[in-house]
């Protein structure tokens, strides 16, 4: 049987000149993507390379070549595929390999990094530029070893410090990122904690890592209401996010029973509220700004209740917590001032007349001024033992008792020392009746002029016996003292003529 000759289809012929002519169109269009990669116009080289892969859609080198444009427009996930469709294509791709391992450190990745520089080193062992970026991968993961013990420690310097050397080797890891906005949160330094998660937002709007941390930053700056809104925002993002779930259960907690504890001080139940913050001070210790304000809400109710050193107490560590706190230092001032502290309260006014210089603060620091001026002179109220409300007659039996408890005659058979002592407290005694039962001289007493400044005690123009005998009847007798040895505390008697 004669052998019969089979023509080609045209449709074959065809499929290859349509074959041939897409390769080369391809080839142009990755020429003309590599003119405006060399001009660095990232954007149109793209474009082009994007046509040649749709052109031809098995050549690893288009691949590789969009890969490293959308590198250099920081778009590394996109870049990440094409580099490892590149090497799908063709696995003996060095420079596709050596892409999708710097998409992989870019991105944070750096076990898988190193799988990649590893390949490239096996094609090319001397690869100076796999072998470094090998290097670089081995440092990130120690970095990342060092920010996981760290946070475990609550060394979050430590961590922040780490996460800024990550970042330089890994741009575009938002884990990363997120780590180091929450440790900053943590340090109180809400600003920058705050941008870094924003910045993450722009972004991607559901990243629920990154509104936890703008929720934390809100939490921790005492705006609950809207700290609350972000946490549940992440938890919709992902249900399973548990510090999210944690900081929302703590918000809520925390607020209500801080609103509860105002409640109780409204209503006058100090005591309730004195427990109330004691409470809610035990629910979050890293909650800086709040748990500030709870101990200085603890001290006014401690001083409603007269526990004055525990409210000094209590202020003092909403200080130590924010030392920008201007109603703490206030309330522990009073309560300097109300325990008769006056150095530690003018440096209290001081530091929040420098903050603030109101005419209320001016004030309030001109009073504990007066105060300290007074308390450094003698208290004759303290002299003659009777409060600074003391009426005419109480000032009166003070001073009778007093002058004759201290009289000289009466210690006549004491030792020289005691004779010299008793002696000082009987002109002390004098001195501050002379004051205080002379309403002018008491005016200016009370108001912090120093009397003695004023000459009231100079020279010999002073004598307590003249002050004893004008009040006892001014004979210069009369009365006689029991000075024997059997004699105790009281004993004199009086004879009049």
């Amino acid at each position: 049987m004669a052998a019969v000759d089979i023509d080609v289809p045209v449709e074959t012929e065809q499929q290859l000149r349509n074959h041939d002519d897409l390769e080369r169109q391809a080839e142009g269009f990755k020429e003309q993507g590599n003119l405006f990669y060399s001009k660095k116009d990232y954007s149109e080289a793209f474009n082009y390379y994007t046509k040649a892969i749709d052109a031809s859609p098995k050549n690893a080198s288009y691949y590789g070549n969009r890969a490293a444009t959308l590198m250099m427009l920081c778009r590394f996930r996109e870049a990440l595929e094409d580099s490892q469709q590149a090497v799908r294509l063709d696995d003996c791709f060095m420079k596709g390999h050596l892409r999708e391992g710097k998409c992989h450190l870019s991105l944070g990745n750096a076990m898988a990094a190193s799988r990649c520089f590893q390949k490239v080193l096996e094609l090319e062992p001397s690869n100076r530029e796999a072998q470094q970026e090998n290097k670089n991968a081995t440092t990130l993961l120690e970095y990342e070893r060092m920010a996981d013990f760290g946070f475990e420690k609550r060394d979050f310097r430590k961590v922040v410090y780490c996460m800024d050397r990550a970042l330089a080797l890994a741009s575009a890891c938002h884990r990363f990122k997120i780590l180091k906005a929450e440790c900053l949160a943590l340090l109180g330094r809400y600003p920058e904690a705050q941008s870094v998660a924003s910045d993450i937002l722009r972004m991607d709007s559901t990243n629920a890592d990154a509104l936890y941390v703008r929720g934390l930053c809100l939490y921790y700056e005492d705006c609950i209401d809207k700290a609350v809104q972000f946490f549940v925002q992440a938890l919709r993002m992902a249900p399973d996010h548990e510090k999210a779930r944690l900081a929302c259960r703590n918000a809520k907690a925390l607020k209500a029973k801080k609103d509860e504890g105002n409640q109780a001080f409204k209503s006058c139940s100090y005591e309730a509220a004195y427990q109330l913050y004691t409470e809610a001070l035990t629910i979050d210790p890293n909650n800086i700004k709040t748990n500030a304000k709870l101990y200085c809400n603890r001290a006014t109710a401690g001083a409603k209740l007269k526990k004055l050193n525990q409210a000094i107490e209590d202020c003092s560590s909403a200080i130590k917590l924010d030392d920008t706190y201007i109603k703490a230092y206030l309330r522990r001032a009073q309560c300097y001032m109300d325990t008769e502290q006056y150095e530690e309260a003018v440096r209290d006014y001081e530091k929040v007349y420098q903050t603030e210089k109101t005419s209320d603060h001016k004030h309030l620091l001109k009073t504990a001024q007066m105060e300290l001026k007074k308390s450094k002179r003698k208290d004759y109220y303290k002299v003659l033992g009777v409060g600074k409300n003391a009426t005419e007659d109480e000032i009166k039996k003070a001073y009778r008792k007093r002058a004759l408890m201290h009289h000289p005659d009466r210690h006549s058979a004491a030792t020289p020392e005691v004779q010299k002592e008793e002696e000082k407290k009987f002109k002390e005694v004098g001195e501050a009746f002379t004051v205080l039962s002379d309403p002018k001289k008491k005016i200016r007493y009370d108001n912090g002029h120093d009397l003695e400044d004023d000459g009231c005690f100079d020279g010999g123009d002073f004598d307590a016996n003249n002050i004893f005998r004008a009040f006892f009847g001014g004979h210069g007798g009369g009365f006689s003292f029991d000075s024997s040895p059997d004699s105790g505390p009281g004993n004199f008697f009086f004879q009049f003529g």
